[in-house]
């Protein structure tokens, strides 16, 4: 069973680093956004309750986003493990995934920390750019990841642009809840002896090696 966590403050490489996970130990890559998303599909009243909250940016209920949890979970695709993008967030969220792995008979696994300081994560953010066909990512910040001809994809020669969000502001906000909300997470799990911490701040590969040693060398 690998079960895996990843903490991690915005633009730290979470989703880079699942999907990696995902590819070499081919285990599901589940997002509790997407999950919802989904869900606000179907022709009911959770859909519908769904569909309207998502769209007007609010909050959805604790507890309908729990029971969609288990349900995807329980799932069969999932009973060798997966990766839990998006969840828990805060505390109380850890306690009520444990209760739900409870229930399905699932062990913690691992919960695993990408480390970045907060001065490279706002280079990060305010130097993405995005490939709007391709979807490429580039940071004109770093030497290794930007764009041969500015503002031109290198694969698709597309248009890159900046993400609504991806500015200082934005970004302050964003990391300020991950320290108030999130990252108290770090001592809850590291108490129950499954935290792992990783220095984010390298190259993908680089960090991707680090997490083979703590869960195994996969394929």
């Amino acid at each position: 069973m690998k079960n895996i966590i990843f903490i991690a403050p915005p633009a730290a490489g979470k989703g880079t680093q699942s999907a990696l996970v995902e590819e070499a130990y081919h285990l599901p890559h589940i997002s509790t956004g997407d999950i919802l998303r989904e869900a606000s599909l179907a022709q009911n009243e959770l859909g519908s309750y769904l569909l309207n909250v998502l769209s007007s940016g609010g909050l959805v209920k604790d507890d309908i986003i729990y029971d969609l949890l288990k349900k995807r979970l329980s799932q069969p695709d999932c009973q060798n493990g997966y990766v839990l993008d998006g969840f828990p967030r805060t505390v109380e969220q850890a306690k009520q995934y444990e209760e739900i792995l409870r229930k399905l008979n699932q062990e913690l696994g691992y919960v695993i920390v990408l480390d970045v300081d907060e001065k490279s994560l706002e280079k990060r953010i305010t130097g993405r750019r995005i490939c709007e066909n391709c979807e490429a990512v580039y940071n004109i910040n770093d030497s290794k990841q930007a764009p041969k001809q500015e503002s031109i994809c290198d694969l698709c020669q597309g248009r890159l642009y900046q993400r609504n969000d991806d500015n200082i502001e934005s970004f302050h906000y964003r990391y300020q809840t991950y320290l108030e909300k999130t990252h108290p997470l770090l001592d809850y799990y590291r108490e129950k002896g499954v935290l792992y911490i990783i220095n984010g701040d390298r190259d993908a590969s680089e960090i991707f090696k680090d997490i083979k040693k703590i869960i195994g060398e996969g394929d």
